[in-house]
């Protein structure tokens, strides 16, 4: 199978960090949580966004290519829906004021595309070395789901998280969020915020699934670099679909309760991989 021409992947990759640049500045800049249709607005401009490049492969690089990375991007798209439903729990868990939920989704996939490509460049054989991780990962799910489906729905963003007031015994964090700053000042010293740890935690959990998910992107394709955009244009795609599902949430009463479900069934998903 012939290669994809050198100018096409760099060219391409310039061009799609920009756009992630231009993305996150626009974040950065004004705070706030996105109505329903601006959700679905952004949803919508990432697949027209996806296809157009799918439509620029074909022409480019030939059907073949064209081909690999469609069939990439939608199984990533379907596979990764799993991690939807884990941000909204991270986000809960953490009580992450929803101001800044976007700007922890965004830079939280950045890493996550990070840690993807170098996994990408490692290759999938990697994995087989970690398969203990998913026996802890679905006891946690398991148990989130089981408080999940107990929680009362209530408003907790200006309590302190029990997760944070643990960790924060080991490491020097304030008990609140200032913002979207990862550090600040309490009483004359600086201290890390808890939006340190949802980075970290949105960013790893990711990488977690994508073990998953990229070996099987692995079968449809061998070239890295189909891979690689497959996981962006999904990803990022994945973040608008986030606010959407977040506002149906706060409309759909039992919504919650069909969320706990889900997840005590990825958790299981996950145990029995493990134990494969």
């Amino acid at each position: 199978m012939l290669d994809l021409p050198v100018w096409f992947e760099v060219g391409s990759l310039v061009v799609l960090g920009l756009i992630l640049l231009i993305d996150l500045l626009l974040v950065l800049r004004r705070p706030h949580e996105p109505s329903m249709k601006e959700a679905g607005l952004w949803v919508g401009f990432y697949v027209t966004l996806a296809l157009v490049f799918a439509g620029a492969m074909f022409a480019f690089t030939g059907p073949e290519f064209g081909g690999q990375f469609v069939a990439g991007w939608v199984t990533e798209y379907s596979l990764s829906i799993d991690n939807l439903f884990v941000f909204i729990i991270i986000m809960a868990r953490f009580s992450v004021p929803r101001k800044y939920q976007q700007e922890v989704l965004m830079v939280g996939i950045i890493i996550a595309l990070i840690l993807r490509g170098i996994f990408i460049l490692l290759g999938a054989i990697v994995i087989e070395q970690f398969s203990w991780v998913f026996y802890i990962f679905g006891a946690f799910l398991l148990w989130t789901a089981w408080k999940q489906a107990q929680d009362e729905g209530e408003d907790e963003e200006d309590k302190e998280n029990p997760l944070i007031a643990r960790i924060r015994k080991v490491i020097p964090m304030s008990e609140k969020f200032d913002g979207g700053k990862l550090r600040t000042m309490v009483d004359g010293k600086k201290v890390f915020t808890p939006m340190v740890i949802v980075f970290i935690t949105i960013g790893l959990t990711d990488l977690l699934f994508a073990v998953d998910s990229i070996p099987a992107i692995f079968g449809l394709t061998q070239s890295p670099f189909i891979v690689f955009t497959a996981n962006l244009f999904a990803l990022m795609g994945l973040r608008q679909l986030y606010f959407l599902l977040g506002g149906l949430m706060n409309r759909l009463v039992y919504l919650k309760h069909a969320l706990s479900v889900i997840l005590a069934f990825i958790g299981i998903k996950l145990v029995l991989h493990a134990m494969h």
